[in-house]
């Protein structure tokens, strides 16, 4: 068998009957040095898992008509100089990244202490606790710590602590027998039983209230714990990765969350910094995002303009990773090109990124109500690039209403104001984007 070059792209069609490692199995044994597409039946397919460890493999979704087929080659083979677009030079959607750490993408020095950690810690059976805003990706880490350890082959399960109501925590965690309490019509298991032999992940912890605390507490000392309605002991043997958005040690000197229990479950503690504290990594979660979703709509996103990616990085995300990869998806969904411009970024009803312009609304104390409307209205306008639609949105009163009032402003001074396009400017697409598409 002939050796594949570095620019040959290879393609498997996992049909039904192929089993995931016996495809794995059989190209590790090729000489391969170019691109692996598998065409799998879509993004929940069970047999990605086994393809993974293959390098440079992609897993698309199979085109349903064969002049998609163009565009999955295009997706494939991207960054071949042959495929680049000439102008404007993009951020490559599936620019050559860091290869994910378990699932974790991420190349600044923070992250990548967090991955030696994980590295140290998984080979044993130590309590971790991960600390982190919302959306930093500490269930990420959670599973990471899962796959990386000897019990990676058994259960992991997760518990939310704010989905479960207080009455019901108890029985969510320990299980209950039948007859135990009102609606106990039969026996249920636990998280602590399903999760035996295994990892149990409880995701912010600090919402137990301090009588679970004290339970969850004996559970980890003794090993032990009881059913609800039942005194028989049952015995469990798992790993705790505990979660919390909250600084526990603060937690414990407000008396909100026990001390003892703190040196439990915090026998390592990972902190996630937020996305704002790790910009580095922002332009290839972009990448990354922008691959997988461009392959999940089957829209062939071949990159991202230079411009916009600039302004991606230089905004806040106080939602972190997730809002991150919801304004992606956004953009995706709505944008019309193969590259995301600037203009593609506004697509929510208030856009995360900061304006370009960077001018602050002045508003003077004397100023009149219908001059502070006017100079808000315009501002809104400013921001989503002239977009009547969404700064309407955004304003809360209807297209008509916005057009009305900027139509009294432009016979009043003959013009809308320095720098804010007026709608002639305005592109036909951002102009008659359709109201029921945009996503609140």
């Amino acid at each position: 068998m002939r050796k594949f070059g570095p620019h040959d792209v290879l393609m498997v069609n996992m049909s039904p009957e192929l089993k995931g490692w016996k495809v794995s199995d059989y190209l590790r044994r090729l000489p391969l040095e170019g691109q692996v597409v598998a065409l799998m039946d879509g993004p929940d397919d069970p047999r990605r898992g086994a393809l993974e460890e293959i390098p440079k493999l992609q897993c698309l979704t199979r085109p349903q008509h064969a002049d998609q087929f163009e565009e999955v080659l295009k997706i494939a083979a991207f960054g071949s100089p042959a495929l680049a677009p000439a102008s404007p030079a993009p951020e490559p959607a599936d620019a050559t990244e860091p290869t994910a750490f378990h699932g974790i993408v991420g190349q600044s020095r923070q992250m990548l202490q967090i991955f030696s950690l994980i590295q140290k810690v998984a080979p044993g059976d130590a309590n971790v606790c991960i600390y982190g805003e919302s959306g930093t990706g500490k269930e990420l880490i959670a599973r990471a710590v899962h796959t990386a350890s000897p019990r990676a082959q058994r259960p992991l399960v997760t518990l939310d602590c704010t989905a479960i109501p207080e009455g019901l925590m108890e029985a969510q965690l320990f299980g209950h027998v039948k007859g135990a309490f009102t609606g106990a019509v039969d026996h249920r298991d636990g998280v602590f039983s399903m999760a035996h032999t295994g990892t149990l992940f409880m995701d912010e912890l600090c919402e137990l209230n301090l009588p679970l605390q004290a339970k969850l507490l004996r559970v980890i000392q003794t090993r032990e714990f009881s059913k609800v309605g039942s005194s028989k002991p049952i015995s469990t043997n798992i790993r705790l990765i505990t979660a919390t958005n909250k600084n526990l040690k603060h937690a414990v000197d407000r008396g909100a969350f026990r001390e003892d229990l703190y040196y439990r479950v915090a026998v390592i503690m990972i902190e996630v910094p937020p996305l704002r504290e790790r910009r580095e990594d922002i332009p290839i979660l972009v990448r990354h995002f922008l691959r997988t979703l461009s392959q999940v709509y089957r829209k062939p996103i071949e990159g991202i303009a230079s411009g916009a990616m600039d302004r991606i990085v230089s905004s806040p995300w106080p939602g972190n990773v997730r809002q991150l990869q919801n304004f992606i998806e956004q953009a995706v969904v709505l944008a019309d090109g193969p590259i995301l411009r600037d203009r593609d970024l506004f697509v929510t009803d208030q856009p995360v990124l900061q304006a370009s312009s960077g001018r602050s609304l002045d508003i003077e104390p004397d100023l009149p109500l219908r001059e502070v409307e006017r100079r808000y209205i315009l501002r809104t306008l400013s921001r989503v690039h002239g977009s009547r639609t969404q700064a309407a949105k955004m304003l809360g009163i209807s297209l008509r209403a916005l057009q009305y009032k900027l139509k009294a402003y432009m016979e009043e001074d003959g013009r809308l104001d320095a720098g804010i396009p007026s709608p002639a400017q305005v592109s036909p697409r951002m102009a008659f984007r359709v109201p029921s598409m945009e996503r609140s």
